[in-house]
């Protein structure tokens, strides 16, 4: 039998300059780091210690490279696009796992850093139950 253990996943849709989308798709990893927002939620990631912690790894993000597409309403405040236009952003979405046995409040302290660094009016950010396989 297979053994795993219940996780909490966190995926972060993190926008970025197209040029860093450029470079990340010619598999330049360092425009990573070189991309502010994108920079920023890694450095939460590697430093908040309910996230991303697998025991003999740390600061553990799988990275997704694509697009985002949505239509701003009358009264939003897009950081990308205007009122009724169809948007298209350049999107990096990162997914990482809540420590198990994480304190609520080290994992509500690293939640909160995450939607203060992300520049949407309405941060996507999803946490939602996983099952993670184990060895042995």
């Amino acid at each position: 039998m297979t053994r795993s253990r219940i996780v909490r996943s966190v995926r972060i849709h993190v926008p970025v300059e197209a040029e860093t989308l450029r470079a990340l798709l010619a598999g330049e990893a360092g425009a990573l780091e070189s991309d502010p927002t994108l920079a920023a939620m890694l450095a939460i990631i590697r430093e908040q210690g309910a996230l991303g912690d697998f025991g003999l790894y740390h600061g553990v993000a799988e990275i997704t490279l694509g697009w985002e597409t949505f239509v701003p309403g009358p009264d939003a405040s897009p950081t990308l696009g205007n009122a009724a236009e169809t948007t298209f952003s350049p999107t990096v979405t990162l997914t990482t796992w809540i420590r198990e046995g994480a304190a609520e409040t080290d994992v509500e302290t690293a939640l909160d850093a995450l939607m203060a660094a992300h520049p949407w009016e309405i941060p996507v950010i999803e946490v939602a139950e996983s099952r993670l396989l184990l060895r042995g």
